[in-house]
């Protein structure tokens, strides 16, 4: 086991604060001391069913508690996610009903395998103790703190605060709670989560101090800026790179962010030390591609990476199509004497959701038809249209099958 200064020196990078620090140098202490592991909790609630790379800032600070001889305890929060954690939001979430909930949760451990030690870390439920609560019970958790205290939440200040006011509902105050009884139901050393999530972690402490336990240390991270550069990583604002997406697309997606992402990125997603990042970024193509082969190879092995930038710079340095292209099914009756307009094709491939989206992205210029990359510059315009044809749509391309 490493000693206690070289453990704080890995448990530091990147990690936004540590409260309190003084209590996690006791804990690592006593943990070499002993040759007893610490308990370090990450709790995920299953609301959706796409691991993110966002996801896995955490997930890879759990997984290096692991390397360090630490038991990783995984709360899958099926329990929790029927509430909705109101963290960052300044809105209520939308519920989830139970079925939603465990159809979610089937994927989730396979994902989040991708990036920890699932076969060595603790893996449980919170509805494995709050499915057994009374009504007695829960008055009995609620009376552990006040509205007062809820309220402190800087989500829930803007939204009572906001005019006209945006409603916080009372199921939304017991978050917080739950998450805390959690730390008490595994008796966690150290907590994982968000920089958001300060306050439902140090509420975690103050349960377990009521309960006799040693209160645990809050770790949080920062949140992971998506390919936007501006906002936090996520599906719905499409600026996600996806854990289970393919390794083509998770390196092309890295390839188009911002340079300036590129110091956060290196340090939250790799392991490369702060002079290797400061060196790299110095020649911002090739950090972005060594960034690249960094995240495919996390999850598709070395082979894959180096294969997913061959195609890459195949497509877009020299400007070849890639070797493998996704292939669409169209009826031939769509077409009039073998033609077809070039906007309705484009719908036809799934490529533009609708004629307008075709038309904009048209004149735009961001669409190449045939081996000649012929561009069209006309949504009435008519092609030709054989099997095999291959049309490009801005970075995505697909080759046209007639049935």
């Amino acid at each position: 086991m490493k000693t206690v200064d070289e453990q704080l020196d890995l448990i530091r990078r990147g990690a936004e604060q540590i409260t309190p620090e003084a209590d996690l140098r006791r804990k690592l202490e006593r943990s070499v001391r002993t040759g007893t592991p610490l308990r370090v909790k990450y709790g995920i609630d299953p609301t959706g069913i796409d691991v993110h790379l966002g996801h896995t800032v955490p997930l890879r600070k759990l997984r290096l508690f692991q390397e360090l001889g630490h038991q990783a305890v995984l709360i899958i929060g099926n329990y929790t996610a029927l509430v909705g954690d109101p963290s960052g939001r300044d809105q209520t979430r939308a519920r989830l009903t139970p079925e939603q909930v465990e159809a979610n949760a089937k994927d989730y451990l396979l994902q989040v395998s991708k990036v920890i030690d699932i076969n060595r870390a603790e893996v449980t439920h919170n509805g494995d103790w709050f499915g057994k609560m009374t009504f007695l019970d829960v008055m009995a958790l609620t009376a552990k703190t006040t509205v007062q205290r809820t309220l402190e939440r800087d989500d829930f200040t803007k939204r009572f605060r906001a005019e006209p006011s945006v409603p916080i509902y009372l199921h939304e105050c017991l978050y917080p709670l739950m998450q805390g009884q959690d730390s008490v139901e595994v008796r966690a050393d150290v907590e994982l989560g968000g920089s958001e999530q300060l306050f439902n972690l140090m509420m975690g402490r103050k349960l377990q101090e009521e309960a006799g336990q040693e209160p645990q240390v809050c770790l949080t991270l920062p949140i992971l800026r998506g390919r936007d550069g501006v906002r936090r990583m996520g599906k719905s604002l499409g600026n996600y790179v996806g854990v289970g997406e393919s390794a083509k697309e998770q390196f092309a997606k890295t390839m188009s962010i911002p340079d300036e992402l590129m110091p956060d990125w290196f340090t939250l997603l790799t392991d490369h030390t702060k002079d290797e990042i400061r060196q790299l970024i110095e020649r911002p193509m090739e950090a972005k591609k060594t960034l690249g082969r960094d995240i495919v190879g996390a999850y598709y092995g070395t082979d894959a990476a180096v294969q997913a930038q061959s195609e890459w710079e195949k497509q877009f340095s020299g400007r070849q199509d890639p070797t493998q292209i996704d292939e669409v099914q169209i009826a031939a009756s769509n077409l009039a004497d073998g033609k077809i307009a070039v906007s309705k094709l484009l719908v036809l491939l799934n490529l533009a959701k609708s004629n307008n989206e075709a038309r904009r992205h048209i004149q735009s210029g961001g669409v190449t038809i045939g081996p000649d990359r012929e561009k069209a510059t006309d949504p009435n315009q008519v092609v030709a249209v054989a099997d095999g044809l291959v049309v490009r749509f801005g970075r995505r391309i697909v080759r046209v099958r007639l049935t």
